[in-house]
Protein backbone atom coordinates (compact mmCIF):
# COMPACT_ATOMS: atom_id res chain seq x y z
CA UNK A 1 0.00 0.00 0.00
CA UNK A 2 1.50 3.29 -1.11
CA UNK A 3 0.85 6.99 -0.84
CA UNK A 4 -1.11 8.64 -3.63
CA UNK A 5 -1.49 12.35 -4.42
CA UNK A 6 -5.13 12.33 -3.33
CA UNK A 7 -4.34 10.61 -0.01
CA UNK A 8 -1.52 13.10 0.71
CA UNK A 9 -3.78 16.06 -0.17
CA UNK A 10 -6.64 14.70 1.98
CA UNK A 11 -4.47 14.05 5.06
CA UNK A 12 -2.57 17.36 4.69
CA UNK A 13 -5.84 19.32 4.37
CA UNK A 14 -7.41 17.58 7.37
CA UNK A 15 -4.41 18.11 9.68
CA UNK A 16 -4.44 21.85 8.96
CA UNK A 17 -7.12 21.79 11.68
CA UNK A 18 -4.47 20.56 14.13
CA UNK A 19 -2.02 23.22 12.87
CA UNK A 20 -4.58 25.84 13.95
CA UNK A 21 -4.96 24.04 17.30
CA UNK A 22 -1.18 24.16 17.87
CA UNK A 23 -0.98 27.80 16.80
CA UNK A 24 -3.76 28.75 19.24
CA UNK A 25 -2.00 26.81 22.05
CA UNK A 26 1.34 28.55 21.56
CA UNK A 27 0.39 32.04 20.36
CA UNK A 28 -0.70 33.33 23.77
CA UNK A 29 2.70 32.62 25.43
CA UNK A 30 5.10 35.18 23.86
CA UNK A 31 3.05 38.43 23.75
CA UNK A 32 1.65 38.07 27.30
CA UNK A 33 3.24 41.25 28.72
CA UNK A 34 2.32 43.36 25.65
CA UNK A 35 -1.34 42.28 25.70
CA UNK A 36 -1.60 42.67 29.51
CA UNK A 37 -0.23 46.22 29.17
CA UNK A 38 -2.85 46.93 26.48
CA UNK A 39 -5.63 45.52 28.69
CA UNK A 40 -4.32 47.82 31.44
CA UNK A 41 -4.53 50.88 29.20
CA UNK A 42 -8.07 49.98 28.06
CA UNK A 43 -9.25 49.38 31.64
CA UNK A 44 -7.22 52.21 33.21
CA UNK A 45 -5.15 49.78 35.28
CA UNK A 46 -1.39 49.29 35.56
CA UNK A 47 -0.18 45.65 35.95
CA UNK A 48 0.92 44.40 39.37
CA UNK A 49 4.57 44.22 38.35
CA UNK A 50 4.48 48.01 37.72
CA UNK A 51 4.05 48.81 41.43
CA UNK A 52 6.22 51.79 42.32
CA UNK A 53 8.54 51.93 45.31
CA UNK A 54 8.26 55.10 47.34
CA UNK A 55 11.15 57.17 48.70
CA UNK A 56 11.35 55.24 51.97
CA UNK A 57 11.79 52.00 49.99
CA UNK A 58 8.44 50.45 50.94
CA UNK A 59 6.97 48.22 48.25
CA UNK A 60 3.29 48.01 47.40
CA UNK A 61 2.66 51.53 46.14
CA UNK A 62 0.45 51.53 43.06
CA UNK A 63 0.85 53.82 40.06
CA UNK A 64 -2.55 54.80 38.64
CA UNK A 65 -2.67 54.93 34.84
CA UNK A 66 -1.95 58.41 33.53
CA UNK A 67 -0.77 59.87 36.87
CA UNK A 68 2.60 60.87 38.28
CA UNK A 69 4.00 59.82 41.64
CA UNK A 70 2.97 56.93 43.85
CA UNK A 71 -0.42 56.08 45.27
CA UNK A 72 -1.62 53.31 47.61
CA UNK A 73 -3.29 50.35 45.86
CA UNK A 74 -6.92 51.17 44.96
CA UNK A 75 -9.68 49.79 47.14
CA UNK A 76 -12.18 49.60 44.26
CA UNK A 77 -12.01 46.02 42.90
CA UNK A 78 -13.02 47.27 39.43
CA UNK A 79 -9.68 49.12 39.11
CA UNK A 80 -7.59 46.53 40.96
CA UNK A 81 -4.58 45.10 39.07
CA UNK A 82 -5.86 41.62 40.06
CA UNK A 83 -8.59 42.19 37.43
CA UNK A 84 -5.80 41.99 34.82
CA UNK A 85 -4.70 38.57 36.09
CA UNK A 86 -8.31 37.39 35.91
CA UNK A 87 -8.80 38.67 32.34
CA UNK A 88 -5.48 37.20 31.24
CA UNK A 89 -6.21 33.76 32.77
CA UNK A 90 -9.57 33.83 31.02
CA UNK A 91 -7.94 34.81 27.70
CA UNK A 92 -5.67 31.73 27.97
CA UNK A 93 -8.10 29.15 29.34
CA UNK A 94 -11.39 30.06 27.58
CA UNK A 95 -9.88 28.37 24.49
CA UNK A 96 -10.01 25.01 26.33
CA UNK A 97 -13.57 25.70 27.57
CA UNK A 98 -14.65 26.16 23.93
CA UNK A 99 -13.01 22.83 23.08
CA UNK A 100 -14.70 21.03 25.99
CA UNK A 101 -18.14 22.29 24.99
CA UNK A 102 -17.92 21.45 21.28
CA UNK A 103 -16.12 18.08 21.58
CA UNK A 104 -19.41 16.40 22.57
CA UNK A 105 -21.04 17.29 19.25
CA UNK A 106 -18.25 15.76 17.11
CA UNK A 107 -19.99 12.40 16.59
CA UNK A 108 -23.33 13.99 15.75
CA UNK A 109 -21.98 16.54 13.24
CA UNK A 110 -19.57 13.99 11.68
CA UNK A 111 -22.38 11.50 11.06
CA UNK A 112 -24.95 14.10 10.04
CA UNK A 113 -22.91 16.04 7.48
CA UNK A 114 -20.17 13.55 6.59
CA UNK A 115 -16.53 14.01 7.52
CA UNK A 116 -15.51 16.47 4.77
CA UNK A 117 -18.62 18.66 4.84
CA UNK A 118 -18.45 18.80 8.65
CA UNK A 119 -14.82 20.03 8.51
CA UNK A 120 -15.89 22.62 5.91
CA UNK A 121 -18.76 23.94 8.03
CA UNK A 122 -16.84 24.16 11.34
CA UNK A 123 -14.07 26.16 9.60
CA UNK A 124 -16.46 29.13 9.65
CA UNK A 125 -15.99 29.20 13.45
CA UNK A 126 -12.21 29.45 13.07
CA UNK A 127 -12.43 32.27 10.53
CA UNK A 128 -14.91 34.18 12.75
CA UNK A 129 -12.83 33.69 15.93
CA UNK A 130 -9.59 34.79 14.26
CA UNK A 131 -11.32 37.84 12.76
CA UNK A 132 -12.46 38.95 16.23
CA UNK A 133 -8.90 38.64 17.60
CA UNK A 134 -7.40 40.38 14.56
CA UNK A 135 -9.72 43.37 15.15
CA UNK A 136 -9.08 43.45 18.93
CA UNK A 137 -7.67 47.00 18.91
CA UNK A 138 -10.87 48.42 17.38
CA UNK A 139 -13.08 47.55 20.34
CA UNK A 140 -12.85 46.48 24.00
CA UNK A 141 -9.77 44.31 23.38
CA UNK A 142 -10.25 41.98 26.38
CA UNK A 143 -13.83 41.16 25.32
CA UNK A 144 -12.88 40.62 21.65
CA UNK A 145 -9.89 38.40 22.51
CA UNK A 146 -11.82 36.29 25.04
CA UNK A 147 -14.71 35.90 22.55
CA UNK A 148 -12.33 35.10 19.68
CA UNK A 149 -10.42 32.53 21.77
CA UNK A 150 -13.70 30.90 22.86
CA UNK A 151 -14.99 30.61 19.26
CA UNK A 152 -11.59 29.32 18.06
CA UNK A 153 -11.75 26.80 20.92
CA UNK A 154 -15.18 25.64 19.69
CA UNK A 155 -13.63 25.08 16.26
CA UNK A 156 -10.58 23.23 17.66
CA UNK A 157 -12.80 20.99 19.83
CA UNK A 158 -14.77 19.90 16.75
CA UNK A 159 -11.69 19.68 14.56
CA UNK A 160 -9.69 17.58 17.05
CA UNK A 161 -12.46 14.95 16.81
CA UNK A 162 -13.28 15.17 13.09
CA UNK A 163 -9.68 15.10 11.84
CA UNK A 164 -8.58 11.80 13.50
CA UNK A 165 -11.91 10.27 12.45
CA UNK A 166 -11.37 11.24 8.80
CA UNK A 167 -7.63 10.43 8.68
CA UNK A 168 -8.05 6.98 10.27
CA UNK A 169 -10.88 6.18 7.83
CA UNK A 170 -9.07 7.25 4.61
CA UNK A 171 -5.68 5.73 5.60
CA UNK A 172 -4.70 2.19 4.55
CA UNK A 173 -4.14 -0.10 7.58
CA UNK A 174 -0.36 -0.27 6.98
CA UNK A 175 -0.02 3.53 7.06
CA UNK A 176 -2.67 4.36 9.65
CA UNK A 177 -0.19 4.89 12.52
CA UNK A 178 2.30 6.96 10.51
CA UNK A 179 -0.44 9.19 9.07
CA UNK A 180 -2.05 9.38 12.52
CA UNK A 181 1.13 10.91 14.02
CA UNK A 182 0.83 13.78 11.52
CA UNK A 183 -1.84 15.26 13.84
CA UNK A 184 0.88 15.83 16.42
CA UNK A 185 3.33 17.11 13.79
CA UNK A 186 0.74 19.70 12.72
CA UNK A 187 0.23 20.75 16.37
CA UNK A 188 3.94 21.23 17.10
CA UNK A 189 4.47 23.03 13.77
CA UNK A 190 1.63 25.39 14.74
CA UNK A 191 3.21 25.96 18.16
CA UNK A 192 6.63 26.64 16.57
CA UNK A 193 5.16 29.09 14.02
CA UNK A 194 3.39 31.00 16.79
CA UNK A 195 6.57 31.13 18.93
CA UNK A 196 8.74 32.46 16.10
CA UNK A 197 6.16 35.00 14.91
CA UNK A 198 5.65 36.04 18.56
CA UNK A 199 9.20 37.45 18.82
CA UNK A 200 8.99 41.15 19.57
CA UNK A 201 10.81 42.24 16.40
CA UNK A 202 8.28 40.27 14.27
CA UNK A 203 4.64 40.32 15.46
CA UNK A 204 4.90 40.08 19.27
CA UNK A 205 4.97 43.85 19.75
CA UNK A 206 2.51 46.58 20.67
CA UNK A 207 1.57 47.36 17.06
CA UNK A 208 1.29 43.88 15.54
CA UNK A 209 -0.05 41.54 18.26
CA UNK A 210 -3.69 41.52 16.95
CA UNK A 211 -2.34 40.25 13.60
CA UNK A 212 -0.31 37.59 15.48
CA UNK A 213 -3.43 36.34 17.32
CA UNK A 214 -5.63 36.26 14.20
CA UNK A 215 -3.12 34.81 11.77
CA UNK A 216 -4.26 31.17 11.96
CA UNK A 217 -7.36 32.38 10.08
CA UNK A 218 -5.13 32.12 6.96
CA UNK A 219 -4.73 28.35 7.61
CA UNK A 220 -8.53 28.16 8.09
CA UNK A 221 -9.14 29.79 4.68
CA UNK A 222 -6.58 27.49 3.02
CA UNK A 223 -8.22 24.42 4.60
CA UNK A 224 -11.68 25.63 3.53
CA UNK A 225 -10.73 25.76 -0.17
CA UNK A 226 -8.62 22.57 -0.15
CA UNK A 227 -11.46 20.58 1.46
CA UNK A 228 -13.49 21.17 -1.71
CA UNK A 229 -10.95 18.93 -3.52
CA UNK A 230 -10.93 16.10 -0.93
CA UNK A 231 -12.94 12.86 -1.32
CA UNK A 232 -15.40 11.85 1.40
CA UNK A 233 -14.34 8.93 3.63
CA UNK A 234 -15.14 5.64 1.77
CA UNK A 235 -15.82 4.03 5.16
CA UNK A 236 -18.45 6.65 5.97
CA UNK A 237 -20.05 6.33 2.50
CA UNK A 238 -20.15 2.51 2.63
CA UNK A 239 -21.03 1.87 6.28
CA UNK A 240 -23.18 4.88 7.18
CA UNK A 241 -24.85 5.73 3.85
CA UNK A 242 -24.67 2.38 2.01
CA UNK A 243 -23.31 4.09 -1.14
CA UNK A 244 -21.24 1.16 -2.41
CA UNK A 245 -20.25 2.53 -5.85
CA UNK A 246 -19.33 5.95 -4.49
CA UNK A 247 -17.24 4.31 -1.75
CA UNK A 248 -15.39 2.21 -4.38
CA UNK A 249 -14.79 5.30 -6.54
CA UNK A 250 -13.35 7.29 -3.62
CA UNK A 251 -11.27 4.29 -2.52
CA UNK A 252 -9.72 4.10 -6.01
CA UNK A 253 -8.98 7.86 -5.87
CA UNK A 254 -7.26 7.40 -2.50
CA UNK A 255 -5.40 4.14 -3.27
CA UNK A 256 -4.50 4.55 -6.96
CA UNK A 257 -4.44 1.32 -8.98
CA UNK A 258 -4.87 -1.01 -5.98
CA UNK A 259 -7.81 -3.43 -6.01
CA UNK A 260 -10.31 -1.99 -3.49
CA UNK A 261 -12.10 -5.30 -2.84
CA UNK A 262 -10.03 -6.34 0.20
CA UNK A 263 -10.88 -3.08 1.98
CA UNK A 264 -14.50 -3.27 0.80
CA UNK A 265 -14.73 -6.75 2.39
CA UNK A 266 -13.30 -5.37 5.66
CA UNK A 267 -15.86 -2.54 5.54
CA UNK A 268 -18.65 -5.05 4.88
CA UNK A 269 -17.57 -6.99 7.99
CA UNK A 270 -17.51 -3.76 9.96
CA UNK A 271 -20.90 -2.75 8.55
CA UNK A 272 -22.44 -6.06 9.67
CA UNK A 273 -20.80 -5.61 13.08
CA UNK A 274 -22.16 -2.02 13.24
CA UNK A 275 -25.63 -3.22 12.21
CA UNK A 276 -25.61 -5.84 14.94
CA UNK A 277 -24.32 -3.46 17.63
CA UNK A 278 -26.26 -0.33 16.53
CA UNK A 279 -25.08 3.23 17.14
CA UNK A 280 -23.81 3.58 20.68
CA UNK A 281 -24.69 6.60 22.80
CA UNK A 282 -22.29 8.13 25.31
CA UNK A 283 -24.42 6.73 28.14
CA UNK A 284 -24.29 3.20 26.66
CA UNK A 285 -20.52 3.54 26.24
CA UNK A 286 -20.17 3.83 30.01
CA UNK A 287 -22.92 1.43 31.07
CA UNK A 288 -22.15 -1.50 28.73
CA UNK A 289 -19.49 -3.90 30.03
CA UNK A 290 -18.62 -4.65 26.38
CA UNK A 291 -16.85 -1.28 25.99
CA UNK A 292 -15.62 -0.73 29.53
CA UNK A 293 -11.99 -1.82 29.02
CA UNK A 294 -11.61 0.17 25.80
CA UNK A 295 -13.21 3.31 27.33
CA UNK A 296 -10.90 3.21 30.36
CA UNK A 297 -7.86 2.88 28.04
CA UNK A 298 -9.14 5.70 25.77
CA UNK A 299 -9.64 8.07 28.73
CA UNK A 300 -6.37 7.20 30.45
CA UNK A 301 -4.23 7.83 27.35
CA UNK A 302 -5.84 11.30 27.07
CA UNK A 303 -5.32 12.02 30.79
CA UNK A 304 -1.70 10.85 30.59
CA UNK A 305 -1.06 13.13 27.58
CA UNK A 306 -2.29 16.26 29.38
CA UNK A 307 -1.26 15.48 32.99
CA UNK A 308 2.24 14.42 31.95
CA UNK A 309 3.26 18.07 32.46
CA UNK A 310 3.86 18.90 28.79
CA UNK A 311 1.33 21.75 28.67
CA UNK A 312 2.97 23.28 31.72
CA UNK A 313 6.10 23.52 29.54
CA UNK A 314 4.21 24.82 26.48
CA UNK A 315 2.24 27.46 28.41
CA UNK A 316 4.93 28.56 30.84
CA UNK A 317 8.26 27.51 29.25
CA UNK A 318 9.63 31.09 29.20
CA UNK A 319 8.89 31.38 32.94
CA UNK A 320 10.48 27.95 33.67
CA UNK A 321 13.65 28.88 31.74
CA UNK A 322 13.85 32.17 33.67
CA UNK A 323 13.72 30.22 36.96
CA UNK A 324 16.42 27.88 35.65
CA UNK A 325 18.67 30.91 35.16
CA UNK A 326 18.62 31.12 31.33
CA UNK A 327 19.66 34.53 29.92
CA UNK A 328 17.39 34.57 26.84
CA UNK A 329 14.37 32.42 27.85
CA UNK A 330 12.33 33.32 24.73
CA UNK A 331 14.97 31.76 22.45
CA UNK A 332 15.22 28.70 24.69
CA UNK A 333 11.43 28.33 24.32
CA UNK A 334 11.79 28.45 20.52
CA UNK A 335 14.54 25.82 20.89
CA UNK A 336 11.97 23.59 22.63
CA UNK A 337 9.62 24.19 19.68
CA UNK A 338 12.29 23.14 17.16
CA UNK A 339 13.21 19.97 19.12
CA UNK A 340 9.49 19.25 19.46
CA UNK A 341 8.99 19.42 15.69
CA UNK A 342 12.09 17.40 14.75
CA UNK A 343 11.21 14.51 17.07
CA UNK A 344 7.59 14.47 15.95
CA UNK A 345 8.90 13.87 12.40
CA UNK A 346 11.05 11.02 13.76
CA UNK A 347 8.03 9.50 15.55
CA UNK A 348 6.15 9.38 12.20
CA UNK A 349 8.72 6.80 11.04
CA UNK A 350 9.02 5.05 14.41
CA UNK A 351 5.32 4.40 15.08
CA UNK A 352 4.86 1.76 12.35
CA UNK A 353 8.22 0.09 13.12
CA UNK A 354 8.08 -0.11 16.91
CA UNK A 355 4.32 -0.13 17.45
CA UNK A 356 2.06 2.09 19.54
CA UNK A 357 2.31 0.42 22.93
CA UNK A 358 6.12 0.15 23.14
CA UNK A 359 6.59 3.79 22.04
CA UNK A 360 3.97 4.97 24.52
CA UNK A 361 5.73 3.11 27.37
CA UNK A 362 9.20 4.31 26.33
CA UNK A 363 7.95 7.90 26.12
CA UNK A 364 6.34 7.81 29.58
CA UNK A 365 9.43 6.29 31.21
CA UNK A 366 11.74 8.84 29.53
CA UNK A 367 9.49 11.70 30.69
CA UNK A 368 9.48 10.30 34.22
CA UNK A 369 13.31 10.28 34.38
CA UNK A 370 13.44 13.79 32.84
CA UNK A 371 10.90 15.15 35.37
CA UNK A 372 13.03 13.82 38.24
CA UNK A 373 16.18 15.37 36.69
CA UNK A 374 14.33 18.69 36.21
CA UNK A 375 13.26 18.70 39.86
CA UNK A 376 16.81 17.97 41.06
CA UNK A 377 18.17 20.72 38.77
CA UNK A 378 15.69 23.35 40.02
CA UNK A 379 16.10 22.38 43.72
CA UNK A 380 19.92 22.53 43.68
CA UNK A 381 20.17 25.60 41.42
CA UNK A 382 20.86 27.95 44.35
CA UNK A 383 23.81 25.76 45.46
CA UNK A 384 25.32 24.90 42.07
CA UNK A 385 25.04 27.33 39.14
CA UNK A 386 25.70 24.50 36.62
CA UNK A 387 22.41 22.89 37.65
CA UNK A 388 20.70 25.30 35.22
CA UNK A 389 22.18 23.16 32.40
CA UNK A 390 20.74 20.00 34.03
CA UNK A 391 17.29 21.66 34.10
CA UNK A 392 17.61 22.79 30.48
CA UNK A 393 18.70 19.38 29.19
CA UNK A 394 15.92 17.75 31.23
CA UNK A 395 13.31 20.07 29.64
CA UNK A 396 14.54 19.21 26.13
CA UNK A 397 14.57 15.45 26.90
CA UNK A 398 11.10 15.73 28.45
CA UNK A 399 9.79 17.20 25.19
CA UNK A 400 11.64 14.60 23.05
CA UNK A 401 10.17 11.65 24.99
CA UNK A 402 6.71 13.23 24.86
CA UNK A 403 6.87 13.35 21.06
CA UNK A 404 8.04 9.73 20.87
CA UNK A 405 4.77 8.37 22.29
CA UNK A 406 2.44 10.19 24.69
CA UNK A 407 2.13 13.15 22.27
CA UNK A 408 0.92 11.64 18.99
CA UNK A 409 -0.53 8.25 20.02
CA UNK A 410 -3.60 9.33 22.07
CA UNK A 411 -4.96 11.31 19.09
CA UNK A 412 -5.37 8.30 16.80
CA UNK A 413 -5.42 5.26 19.11
CA UNK A 414 -8.99 6.10 20.24
CA UNK A 415 -10.24 5.83 16.65
CA UNK A 416 -8.39 2.47 16.43
CA UNK A 417 -9.81 1.05 19.68
CA UNK A 418 -13.47 1.27 18.61
CA UNK A 419 -15.44 -0.01 15.63
CA UNK A 420 -17.95 2.08 13.65
CA UNK A 421 -20.86 1.85 16.15
CA UNK A 422 -19.24 3.26 19.28
CA UNK A 423 -16.44 5.25 17.55
CA UNK A 424 -18.16 8.70 17.32
CA UNK A 425 -19.27 8.57 20.98
CA UNK A 426 -15.81 7.37 22.10
CA UNK A 427 -14.02 10.15 20.18
CA UNK A 428 -16.39 12.74 21.70
CA UNK A 429 -15.78 11.49 25.26
CA UNK A 430 -12.00 11.21 24.74
CA UNK A 431 -11.93 14.70 23.21
CA UNK A 432 -13.86 16.17 26.14
CA UNK A 433 -11.51 14.44 28.59
CA UNK A 434 -8.43 15.80 26.75
CA UNK A 435 -9.79 19.37 26.72
CA UNK A 436 -10.91 19.24 30.35
CA UNK A 437 -7.44 18.10 31.46
CA UNK A 438 -5.87 20.79 29.24
CA UNK A 439 -8.04 23.42 30.96
CA UNK A 440 -7.19 22.15 34.47
CA UNK A 441 -3.42 22.23 33.75
CA UNK A 442 -3.65 25.67 32.09
CA UNK A 443 -5.59 27.18 34.99
CA UNK A 444 -3.87 25.48 37.93
CA UNK A 445 -0.20 25.07 36.99
CA UNK A 446 0.85 28.64 37.87
CA UNK A 447 -0.77 28.39 41.32
CA UNK A 448 0.74 24.93 41.99
CA UNK A 449 4.16 26.14 40.78
CA UNK A 450 3.98 29.10 43.19
CA UNK A 451 2.98 26.75 46.00
CA UNK A 452 5.47 23.94 45.35
CA UNK A 453 8.34 25.98 43.91
CA UNK A 454 11.07 23.79 42.38
CA UNK A 455 9.26 20.60 43.45
CA UNK A 456 6.37 21.13 41.00
CA UNK A 457 7.68 18.58 38.48
CA UNK A 458 7.95 15.94 41.24
CA UNK A 459 4.12 15.88 41.12
CA UNK A 460 4.25 15.16 37.38
CA UNK A 461 6.90 12.46 37.99
CA UNK A 462 4.48 10.70 40.38
CA UNK A 463 1.65 10.92 37.84
CA UNK A 464 3.92 9.62 35.05
CA UNK A 465 4.76 6.54 37.14
CA UNK A 466 1.03 5.80 37.54
CA UNK A 467 0.45 6.27 33.77
CA UNK A 468 3.39 3.99 32.94
CA UNK A 469 2.08 1.17 35.15
CA UNK A 470 -1.42 1.55 33.70
CA UNK A 471 -0.14 1.47 30.09
CA UNK A 472 2.07 -1.55 30.84
CA UNK A 473 -0.84 -3.62 32.12
CA UNK A 474 -3.80 -2.29 30.13
CA UNK A 475 -2.94 -0.68 26.77
CA UNK A 476 -3.04 -3.17 23.86
CA UNK A 477 -0.90 -3.02 20.70
CA UNK A 478 -3.00 -1.77 17.75
CA UNK A 479 -0.26 -1.72 15.10
CA UNK A 480 -1.35 -3.39 11.85
CA UNK A 481 -4.55 -4.77 13.40
CA UNK A 482 -8.04 -4.35 11.94
CA UNK A 483 -10.76 -2.84 14.17
CA UNK A 484 -12.22 -6.32 14.62
CA UNK A 485 -8.86 -7.77 15.82
CA UNK A 486 -8.44 -4.92 18.33
CA UNK A 487 -11.94 -5.55 19.72
CA UNK A 488 -11.00 -9.25 20.06
CA UNK A 489 -7.97 -8.31 22.24
CA UNK A 490 -10.29 -6.60 24.74
CA UNK A 491 -12.68 -9.55 24.66
CA UNK A 492 -9.78 -11.90 25.50
CA UNK A 493 -8.63 -9.63 28.35
CA UNK A 494 -12.17 -9.50 29.68
CA UNK A 495 -12.54 -13.28 29.46
CA UNK A 496 -9.17 -13.93 31.14
CA UNK A 497 -10.10 -11.47 33.93
CA UNK A 498 -13.45 -13.27 34.31
CA UNK A 499 -11.73 -16.68 34.38
CA UNK A 500 -9.27 -15.42 37.02
CA UNK A 501 -12.17 -14.17 39.20
CA UNK A 502 -13.97 -17.53 38.86
CA UNK A 503 -10.75 -19.38 39.78
CA UNK A 504 -10.31 -17.22 42.90
CA UNK A 505 -13.96 -17.83 43.89
CA UNK A 506 -13.45 -21.57 43.45
CA UNK A 507 -10.31 -21.54 45.64
CA UNK A 508 -12.13 -19.58 48.35
CA UNK A 509 -15.04 -22.05 48.35
CA UNK A 510 -12.57 -24.98 48.57
CA UNK A 511 -10.75 -23.36 51.50
CA UNK A 512 -14.09 -22.74 53.23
Amino acid sequence: QHLTGTLVLSVFTAVLGFFQYGYSLGVINAPQKVIEAHYGRVLGIVPLDRYATNASGEDGMFLQAGTEGTLPPPTDPATSPHILTMYWSLSVSVFAIGGMVSSFTVGWIGDRLGRVKAMLVVNVLSIAGNLLMGLAKFGPSHILIISGRAITGLYCGLSSGLVPMYVSEVSPTALRGALGTLHQLAIVTGILFSQVLGLDFLLGNDEMWPLLLGLSGVAALLQFFLLLLCPESPRYLYIKLGKVEEAKKNLKRLRGNCDPMKEIEEMEKEKQEAASEKKVSIRQLFTSSKYRQAVIVALMVQISQQFSGINAIFYYSTNIFERAGVDQPVYATIGVGVVNTVFTVISVFLVEKAGRRSLFLAGLMGMLVSAVAMTVGLVLLSQFAWMSYVSMVAIFLFVIFFEVGPGPIPWFIVAELFSQGPRPAAIAVAGFCNWACNFIVGMCFQYIADLCGPYVFAIFAGLLLIFFLFAYFKVPETKGKSFEEIAAVFRRKKLSAKAMTELQDLRRSEEA
